[in-house]
């Protein structure tokens, strides 16, 4: 009499030189996606070691948001990049009930360049991977700001005296008449207002 064996779904029974795989109850998993929300394309501060959290939604093959996903932030080991927290190169979160999931505390590492944050995910057999870009920079020298500080000073003070030319200002300069009394204006106390001198 021979005794029948149940052979759980996915294991392999080897019989003489065949292998047969047990498929029984095995289904196809669909992969998930997952779409990054925040995060990409940003600059981060080296100077101010302040970074851009990572945020992506993790959606499954109908489109709907999946809870309780696993969802890894992997960075680069050298060149540009940053940490989580000290010095984590990965983070691993869940995702919430909107199958969100987001890596806070990035800071840039002290190299300017672009880098990638490699996101995976996985949920009941199934996975997904993006990749979000980032860029460390270094703020602009203090030169570079003062000389555009001065550019914008230097034409807001030709705007003013082309505003006072159209307004008969400039027609006025080089009098050498005795008396004082010209067309001038003068501003007084009160309500804002422009006349000839009192």
């Amino acid at each position: 009499m021979y005794k029948s064996t149940v052979i759980p779904a996915g294991y392999r029974v080897k019989v003489g030189f065949l292998t047969f795989w047990a498929l029984g109850g095995l289904q196809a998993q669909s992969p998930v996606t997952i779409r990054v929300v925040e995060g990409d394309r940003a600059i981060n501060s080296i100077k101010l070691r302040r970074g851009h959290d990572a945020v992506v939604q993790v959606l499954d093959a109908a489109g709907e948001p999946v809870k309780g996903a696993s969802v890894t932030f992997l960075l680069p080991a050298s060149g540009p990049g940053a940490w989580f927290g000290e010095s984590d190169l990965s983070m691993t979160v869940p995702t919430d009930e909107r199958g969100m999931a987001a890596a806070r505390g990035l800071r840039p590492n002290r190299l300017e360049g672009q880098f990638r944050i490699r996101v995976t995910s996985s949920w009941r057999g199934a996975t997904g991977t993006a990749t979000i870009l980032q860029t460390n920079a270094e703020p602009l020298p203090k030169s570079s700001k003062t000389r555009w500080i001065v550019l914008a000073a230097v034409g807001a003070a030709a705007a003013g005296g082309a505003v006072a030319a159209m307004h008969g200002g400039s027609s006025q300069r080089g009098t050498t008449s005795g008396s004082s009394a010209g067309t001038g204006s003068t501003i007084v106390a009160g309500s804002p207002g422009f006349g000839p001198p009192r």
